[in-house]
């Protein structure tokens, strides 16, 4: 049983997690589309009812607490409100939520994610429970904590979240020995591909995957929405020939350098002076200029060394392989460039790992161990 403070009577578990998976299936309705804000679904209940549901669709829109009680009007009043996130309690964009919980006489709200953003961090819960209202938080709190993983990245770190992907064969190469790469993976996979990119704020390759596959980086999904696309170039050496620069999208391209003038007259493309490492480069002057911009997740898609620089500054979050029924053999192009592992014990590791198909390619992913290894 869940005892929920000033409540006289408890709330079967069983129940409370039933109505918090109906938040959590309307929060994913607005997955890739409320940067930089988070994805939030409320679900208000009544006489063990479902009255109405609610999400956050987009950044300056109104929250998904406010879009629930607006739907259900009069019956709002002494029912439950499920969120998956701690309602705010500041004026930003839009009024706080708590303040629309109150006026609409809502009797229990119980919370699944804590809000780490210093705006809000308990102070919702603190404002509803001053005023009457009886609060349940950690309902299904890790399946809620997964949903906004990347905006609670975005929150504490002050960059990105990153996920590395990339189309690999069973011996984990992305090309053969002559660089050919067409295709490893089959269409599935690459529509799987495209969803992912449409999910993700922006999307990033260096200047090497840029030259050799020339990719237009776009999420050709049907309904979709295109990232900002990013490319690394230290010295702005890509010729203008390329897709990237030529091809429009509904996000820029940004180039991402170092040294070098920047090409003038460039429709959709801006360039992002960034600090220099070793002549590279530097990815966490590249994150934290990106995240300033509201970018709250980036999908690196290659090459290998790129791949290998965000996983030895332990900047990735999470990986994704496609992985192909093909073997290549040792003399193919590997996923990562050089980790510089001496030991198997020193081998990033991958946790809370899952599996599936797209077609007939495997889809592994997981995430990094804090510090990369474990």
């Amino acid at each position: 049983m869940i005892r929920i403070r000033r409540s006289p009577a408890p709330v079967d578990r069983a129940v409370a997690r039933f109505f918090m998976r109906l938040a959590l299936r309307e929060a994913r309705r607005g997955l890739g589309r409320t940067s930089p804000n988070p994805a939030v679904g409320a679900v208000l209940v009544k006489g063990g009812r479902v009255v109405s549901r609610g999400h956050h669709a987009r950044a300056g829109g109104p929250h998904a607490e406010v879009v629930a009680i607006r739907r259900a009007g009069a019956r709002a009043r002494g029912a439950d409100l499920y969120t998956t996130l701690e309602p705010c309690d500041h004026w930003g964009r839009t009024p706080p939520c708590t303040l629309a919980i109150l006026e609409a006489g809502v009797r229990r709200v119980f919370v699944g994610s804590r809000d780490p953003n210093p705006l809000v961090d308990g102070r919702g819960v603190a404002r509803l429970r001053r005023a009457g209202v009886a609060v349940a938080r950690d309902v299904l709190g890790d399946e809620c904590d997964a949903l906004n993983a990347q905006w609670f990245r975005f929150i504490t770190a002050g960059r990105p979240h990153v996920t590395l992907k990339a189309a690999v064969t069973l011996d984990g190469k992305i090309a053969t020995r002559t660089g050919d790469s067409r295709w490893v993976t089959g269409p599935e996979a690459r529509r799987e591909a495209h969803r992912l990119r449409d999910r993700a704020d922006a999307v990033l390759v260096g200047a090497g995957t840029a030259r050799a596959d020339d990719p237009r980086l776009t999420a050709r999904v049907p309904g979709g929405r295109d990232p900002v696309r990013v490319v690394l170039d230290a010295r702005l050496s890509l010729p203008p020939r390329l897709r990237l620069f030529r091809q429009r999208s509904s996000a820029p391209t940004i180039v991402a350098h170092v040294a070098g003038r920047p090409r003038e007259g460039r429709p959709g493309v801006e360039y992002l002076r960034c600090r220099g490492s070793k002549g590279r480069v530097d990815l966490h002057d590249l994150l934290a200029k990106l995240a300033a911009r509201g970018v709250t997740s980036l999908l690196v898609e290659g090459g290998a060394q790129v791949h290998a620089s965000f996983l030895k500054e332990r900047l990735a979050d999470r990986v994704v392989l496609f992985v192909a029924p093909r073997v290549v053999g040792g003399d193919g192009l590997s996923w990562s460039a050089a980790l510089g592992a001496r030991r198997m014990a020193d081998a990033l590791r991958l946790v809370d790992v899952e599996v599936g198909r797209a077609g007939e390619d495997l889809v592994v992913s997981g995430r990094l161990a804090q510090g990369g290894r474990r």
